[in-house]
């Protein structure tokens, strides 16, 4: 059951003193923006930046938006796109495997240690997550997991899992179009959608079907049985047929040609695509007849829209009306188009756009509710808590955490089916999705857990926030207006009531005059070694982070 809660509601239930605000949550229907793809050229304030590099990173600490404020926007989404070195892949961290502490990624299948890998290919890119620079390139790669749904339970192979991760991360700012080829031929996603058994004797239309349906240029209102707005089931078929003679390879984990199975003859398409013929081909030729398709395909206007779309409900917000049609989605399809479906240009345009800085009352801060991964592995890296070195410390950590995710409704490398996460396409409640009468209490009992004395500790690991440390990145700790100031504007996408900073402040010092924090943060500088004076104010923090990471205003960014 979704629960379509306000900000009041669920401050209440999670914080009472902390309510007060009745905007709902992250589930306005239409955001009546009139701002525009102009640039956004004011140098960027704490309230821009940070609202920037939340909706690009997860969680970014206070530091890296102090880092940005000043720039101009086109300078920090520069920074954001810039090319960076692709990770170190994954090792098995399970210590009663052969492989363990190995990398495993070309290694031949094994069913023994198959589990093992695919944990710590989880638990390796929930790591890249949370200890990225700044860099867009972890949001983008999720964002095309998203897009081009892929299931580790499905494929059955993590090393396949592997090369379809890492190929999105390779073309996460790249261009889309080859990617689509790239990911039409993957090993993983031939076996996810049957690719691999599509022949001419026994065509399977899965990929044809998704391929135009979610990946390129989507279906549309149906028009007549079988004819959808922008192709019809002759055009699924067509693609299917066009497809044939793909297969993967185990021993090499990669995809090959099979010209025995190709189906030779000329493919005629619909009206929808100018009845264009793609000729059959003989031989290894037969497989360039894929690029004429996608070529096809990517010819028509519609494709650069829906992409659009879709990275503007991943960025921007949930809703387009006919306006956000116009003003936005055309442009940037256009700019898409210009520049061979490059994927860069694009963001940039809109992530430095005057649109997407609105701050108004109908503008996108704090417009939408955090996903999973946004929630968890922000509340992590935000808060700078420290990751193990050892590998069954830090890989049994991360697991833990991706756990929290997947019982939120966001499993990594097991997206529910091929249409993705219902939060990006559930019409009309898309974000709301992520928060229900389960997940809601879940996320407040993960934040409560790791901001208090010992934090969560097993006998492998230990997830604790260091709150004096956090405190201490602040400009001004040792004032007590002044750092909840901090706090708040760090952790909060939206500015606080009176009451709610009231509440706060009481929180933190119970009663006590202004000074007797002051005192008691300039007695810890002077000694940090002093135990009494070090949990004095450690246990303060940590009560003000619990309830600040409670409130309401916390879920949404």
């Amino acid at each position: 059951m979704v629960f379509n809660a306000t900000q009041r509601e669920i401050g209440e239930w999670a914080a009472p003193q902390a309510a007060g605000v009745v905007k709902p949550l992250g589930s306005a229907p239409q955001r009546a923006s009139t701002l525009d793809l102009t640039p956004y050229e004011t140098p960027l304030d704490f309230q821009h930046a940070a609202h920037l590099l939340r909706r690009t990173m997860f969680g970014p600490t206070f530091a890296e938006i102090q880092a940005a404020v000043g720039t101009t926007a086109a300078a920090a989404i520069d920074k954001l796109l810039s090319a960076t070195v692709l990770p170190s892949p994954p090792v098995d961290y399970n210590q009663n495997d052969a492989m363990f502490n190995q990398v495993w990624v070309q290694q031949p299948y094994d069913k023994n240690q198959e589990t093992s890998w695919r944990l710590s290919l989880k638990a390796w890119w929930l790591g890249l997550m949370i200890s990225q620079g700044v860099s867009l390139r972890e949001k983008m790669a999720l964002f095309w997991h998203n897009h081009f749904s892929c299931a580790t339970e499905t494929v059955g192979d993590a090393c396949y899992m592997y090369a379809y991760n890492n190929l999105l991360r390779q073309y996460a700012l790249g261009n889309f179009k080859t990617l689509v080829k790239q990911i039409t031929i993957n090993p993983a996603m031939l076996r996810y959608l049957n690719g691999n058994t599509n022949t001419k004797a026994s065509p399977n239309e899965n990929y044809g079907r998704e391929l135009q349906e979610l990946f390129t240029i989507g279906k549309g209102p149906e028009i007549a049985p079988g004819d959808y707005t922008n192709y019809t089931e002759d055009d699924v078929k067509a693609a299917a047929r066009v497809l044939t003679g793909w297969r993967d390879n185990r021993a090499q984990i990669t995809s090959y040609f099979d010209a025995t199975r190709h189906d030779t003859g000329d493919k005629q398409f619909s009206a929808h695509y100018q009845n264009q013929i793609i000729n059959g081909r003989t031989g290894a030729e037969g497989a360039n007849e894929t690029d004429d398709l996608i070529t096809m395909i990517f010819n028509q206007n519609e494709t650069a829209r829906y992409i659009c779309r879709k990275l503007y409900r991943w960025f921007v917000y949930s809703s387009i009306d006919d306006s956000i049609e116009q003003n936005i989605i055309a442009p940037l399809a256009g700019t898409l188009k210009a520049n061979s479906f490059e994927i860069a240009p694009v963001l940039k345009q809109l992530l430095t756009s005057q649109h997407f800085f609105d701050n108004s009352d109908t503008g996108f801060m704090g417009a939408t509710i955090k996903c999973p991964a946004d929630f968890y592995a922000g509340v992590v890296r935000s808060l700078q808590m420290s990751l193990p070195a050892d590998t069954v410390a830090v890989y049994s950590l991360l697991n833990y955490i991706r756990n929290q995710m997947a019982a939120n409704g966001m499993d990594i490398l097991d997206t529910p089916d091929v249409s993705g996460w219902k939060a990006y396409y559930q019409d009309p409640d898309f974000y709301q999705l992520w928060i229900n009468t389960s997940t809601l209490p879940q996320r407040s009992n993960f934040t409560s857990a790791v901001v208090r004395a010992n934090g969560v500790s097993t006998s492998t690991f230990q997830l604790v926030a260091d709150p004096i440390a956090y405190a201490e990145t602040m400009p001004a700790p040792s004032d007590p207006n002044e750092l909840l100031k901090d706090f708040a504007r760090h952790l909060f996408a939206m500015p606080l009531s009176d009451s709610q900073i009231a509440y706060l402040k009481q929180v933190l010092l119970n009663d006590l005059p202004d000074y007797e924090w002051t005192n008691q943060w300039n007695a810890y500088v002077s000694d940090p070694s002093n135990v009494n004076n070090r949990n004095a104010i450690r246990d303060k923090l940590l009560n003000l982070l619990r309830a600040m990471l409670r409130m309401a205003e916390y879920q949404v960014m």
